[in-house]
């Protein structure tokens, strides 16, 4: 059903909704009873290991739960405790009329037309990042979306989180001052290899391993980081330089198994990422720098680093809190003049769930929408067009997202 119908079946709720500011906030809403029901498409690692998060949301509900792979299907409904209903066909769930909004968590060639095809069947749509493969995919899904009123969410979860959301607020305040560049990175030791229970699903479960099916590191992290700085600057890459290969994981893949990129943006900006699968250091951080300091973030903390400090020597404790939910801790090496950044925040992708919920029941454009997850997309794409062609990616007027 698309939101307008969404409303209706509502009944007498659709008036409170009108009047009402927040959904949420108005206890006596009678659409606070209301669950909305949503289809998880993809029920692998992601699909399935985000339904403990929708079980703990009130008025969210996991309806029906479809994947190609029937062990990955039974998972799915097993942490359902078997209330939801099984589906091999995405289109038959997409047919199910009791399915209000869907959640998108397939392999990454697949996102565009299943999103199209859930936007036709008038469902609001939750899609992984990255949100579409290839410059025709991402257009043709940025197209759709606009002819509809469903609400569309692209997954890049640290939109929603609210440690990140603070961190970008000071930074477009002058936090850092006028910025220079990124360091990003997000290492790892392991082969990102999936077990395969029998040869014929090589394919199908370690899709991340081959070019057809899969965009590699620069989709599956480095997207995240790439919305970051995209959303700090506003701005589009002005050109995109890149290397990596496949150096050290010699199993049969085709996508790399290391790579370092170079974004140039306005104003002389340079963001670089980075992703190793053969040393987990510092693992994942996003490191700004600028004229007044650097703000250095990994997944659920943030430190700041004054500029014009010098030898300044600050006793710290062998582990501090920092952010007061997950226990996140500075380690004994970090002593220094670093300012924590102390706010309280949930789960990013928790959040990133609470997030649409609130967005469809507000009737509200998610933060992280169509838009911004295709220009992440882009900027992707552009990525492995540089590596793969080994060439400088310059921008382009046909990659312009609105």
């Amino acid at each position: 059903m698309d939101r307008r119908k969404f409303l209706i079946k509502g009944g007498a709720a659709t008036a409170a909704l009108i009047t009402s500011t927040s959904v949420l906030a108005n206890i006596g809403n009678p659409y606070n009873s209301k669950k909305i029901n949503i289809g998880i498409i993809g029920t692998g690692q992601r699909g399935a290991g985000l339904i403990p998060f929708i079980n703990e949301i009130e008025n969210l509900n996991v309806y029906a739960c479809c994947d190609t792979i029937p062990f990955r299907l039974e998972k799915g409904l097993a942490r359902t405790n078997g209330s939801a209903i099984g589906y091999n066909n995405y289109k038959d769930l997409l047919n199910d009329k009791d399915v209000d909004a869907v959640l998108v968590a397939t392999p990454f060639n697949a996102h565009s037309q299943i999103a199209i095809d859930a936007v036709d069947a008038g469902k609001h749509v939750y899609c992984e990042k990255t949100l579409a493969k290839g410059y025709d995919g991402i257009r043709n899904l940025v197209a759709k979306v606009k002819t509809s009123e469903v609400i569309f969410q692209t997954g890049h979860q640290y939109h929603s989180s609210r440690l990140y959301t603070h961190v970008v607020k000071l930074i477009k305040e002058g936090k850092v001052g006028n910025i220079s560049a990124f360091e990003c990175q997000w290492n790892r030791h392991g082969n990102w290899r999936r077990p395969v229970p029998d040869p014929s699903l090589e394919k199908a479960i370690n899709w991340r391993m081959y070019k057809e099916f899969s965009g590699g590191l620069v989709a599956e992290l480095c997207s995240h980081q790439i919305d970051f700085v995209n959303t700090i600057l506003e701005e589009n890459p002005l050109q995109v330089m890149g290397t990596g290969g496949v150096d050290y994981w010699k199993d049969g893949r085709e996508t790399y198994d290391n790579i370092h990129l170079i974004y140039n943006y306005p104003n002389g900006v340079e963001a670089k990422f980075t992703c190793l699968t053969t040393n987990a250091k510092e693992g994942y951080q996003i490191k700004v720098i600028g004229d007044k300091g650097t703000m250095i973030i990994t997944t659920n903390s943030a430190k700041f680093y004054p500029e014009g400090i010098k030898n300044r020597k600050v006793k710290a404790k062998k582990q501090q809190d920092v952010d007061g939910v997950s226990g996140a801790t500075w380690q004994k090496d970090d002593e220094g003049y670093g300012e924590p950044i102390q706010i309280k925040h949930d789960n990013p992708s928790k959040q990133a769930l609470l997030d649409f919920r609130d967005s469809i029941l507000d009737s509200k454009e998610p933060v992280s929408n169509v838009v911004t997850g295709a220009k992440a997309a882009v900027c992707v794409q552009m990525g492995l067009d540089a590596m793969y062609n080994n060439k400088i990616i310059e921008w382009d007027s046909k990659f312009e997202v609105e």
